[in-house]
C-alpha cells in the first residue's frame, strides 16, 4: 500500500514536470516569435514612405509647363475675383465705364442709324483688309497668343513674361465675362441683324490687349497696339457688324479692365530699371530702395 503510494507520488512528479517544462518551452517560443515580428508603426512608416517616394518620382516626371500651369491654375479663381472687384468698383472707373454707357444710351437714339447710314455709304474695308481685321481682333485670337506667350515663357524660365502673359490672360477672361454678360442683358441687334450687339466684344478685347501691352511696354508698344485696336473699331462699323455706341463703350471697357489689371500686376520701374528694396549692412538700421536691370 505505502510502495503503491510511493509509485503515484513519483508519477504526479514526473508529469508535473513535464507539464512545466513543456509550458516554460512553448512561453520561450512564443517570445521568439514576437521579437522577430515586425512592430505595425513600423511597417507603416515604411509604407508611408515607399509611397512619398513614388510621389516624388512622379511629380520630377511630370512636365516643367504642366506642373507651372497647375500651379497657376490653383491660384486663378481668387485672381480673377480680386481683379475683377479692382476694375469694376475703383471709383475712376465707375465713372469712365458710366459715362460711357450713358454715350450709348445718347447715341442709339439717332447717332447710331446716322453713322450706319454712312458708313453704308462710304464702305472702305473688303475682302483682305475686312477678314484679317475681323481675325486680327478676335477674341479668341488672343487668347490663343496669350497662351502662347505664357507657355513659351514657361518652357524658357522666364519668370517676368510668364507673369505677364498670365495677367494678360486675366484681363482677356475678365473682359469677355463683363462684354458677353452685357450682351445677353441687352440683347438688341446689330445693323445687318445679328444679335447681342452691345457691347463690341471684337473692341473690348482688342482695347485690353492694347492696355495691357501699353502698361508693360509703355507708348513704343502701346502706340502701336491702340492703332491697330482702333482699326478693329472701325472695321465692325464699316461692314455693319456693330453700331457706333457698341464700339464706343467696347473700347471703354477693354480700356479700363486692360489698364487696371495690368497696373496692378507690373513691377515698378524707373527708366527700365527695376525698382526693389535695399537694406545694407550697417551698425545702424538704414532702408532704402535699389536699382536693378539685366543685360
Amino acid at each position: 500500500m505505502i510502495k503503491h503510494r510511493r509509485n503515484g507520488f513519483w508519477l504526479r512528479l514526473f508529469c508535473a514536470f513535464l507539464v512545466f517544462t513543456s509550458g516554460c518551452t512553448n512561453t520561450g517560443q512564443v517570445t521568439t516569435e514576437k521579437d522577430t515580428v515586425v512592430p505595425p508603426s513600423e511597417s507603416s512608416q515604411d509604407t508611408t514612405a515607399v509611397k512619398q517616394t513614388e510621389q516624388t518620382e512622379d511629380a520630377s516626371t511630370e512636365p516643367l509647363w504642366l506642373k507651372t500651369a497647375k500651379q497657376d491654375l490653383e491660384n486663378w479663381p481668387d485672381r480673377l475675383i480680386s481683379d475683377t472687384k479692382e476694375s469694376f468698383l475703383r471709383p475712376d472707373n465707375m465713372t469712365a465705364l458710366l459715362l460711357a454707357g450713358a454715350a450709348s444710351v445718347v447715341m442709339h437714339q439717332d447717332a447710331d442709324k446716322d453713322i450706319a447710314d454712312y458708313f453704308e455709304r462710304h464702305q472702305k474695308l473688303c475682302n483682305f483688309s475686312d477678314e484679317s481685321l475681323n481675325i486680327i481682333g478676335h477674341p479668341t485670337t488672343h487668347f490663343a497668343a496669350g497662351t502662347i506667350w505664357y507657355f513659351l515663357s514657361v518652357q524658357n524660365q522666364d519668370d517676368v513674361n510668364k507673369e505677364r502673359a498670365w495677367t494678360m490672360r486675366t484681363a482677356l477672361t475678365i473682359t469677355w465675362l463683363a462684354t458677353m454678360g452685357l450682351k445677353a442683358a441687352r440683347d438688341n441687334e446689330t445693323p445687318n441683324g445679328k444679335d447681342w450687339a452691345w457691347p463690341s466684344g471684337h473692341t473690348s478685347s482688342s482695347f485690353t490687349v492694347a492696355s495691357v501691352l501699353d502698361e508693360f511696354y509703355g507708348p513704343k508698344v502701346g502706340i502701336p497696339a491702340y492703332t491697330i485696336a482702333s482699326l478693329v473699331a472701325y472695321r465692325m462699323i464699316d461692314t455693319d457688324d456693330h453700331w457706333a455706341s457698341d464700339v464706343v463703350f467696347g473700347a471703354t471697357l477693354g480700356w479700363v479692365v486692360g489698364h487696371t489689371v495690368a497696373g496692378k500686376h507690373k513691377e515698378l520701374e524707373v527708366a527700365g530699371y527695376k525698382v526693389v528694396p535695399f537694406v545694407p549692412f550697417t551698425e545702424e538700421p538704414t532702408i532704402g530702395i535699389g536699382l536693378v536691370k539685366k543685360f
